[in-house]
C-alpha cells in the first residue's frame, strides 16, 4: 500500500455528517464553579440551578421535522 504525499480531501456531504451530532462541552458553572457538561455550549448545573441562555451556544439549533403519518 503507497503513503499518499496529498491532503486527504472531503466532500461537502462529508462535512455536513461530521457536524450532525451535537458536541459535548465542558465549562465551570457562573455561579458555583461547578464543572458541568453541556451539547454544543449549552448549559444547566445540577448543584445551583444555573442556565446559560440558549443563545450562546455553539451553532444553531436543529430544525424540528415534522413526522409523517
Amino acid at each position: 500500500m503507497e503513503a499518499s504525499s496529498s491532503p486527504e480531501r472531503r466532500s461537502p456531504d462529508d462535512d455536513a455528517a461530521v457536524t450532525e451530532h451535537p458536541e459535548i462541552t465542558f465549562i465551570g458553572c457562573a455561579r458555583c464553579g461547578t464543572l458541568i457538561a453541556g451539547l454544543d455550549g449549552r448549559y444547566a448545573c445540577s448543584g445551583c440551578g444555573w442556565v446559560n441562555e440558549w443563545t450562546e451556544g455553539h451553532r444553531p439549533l436543529p430544525e424540528a421535522r415534522r413526522r409523517r403519518l
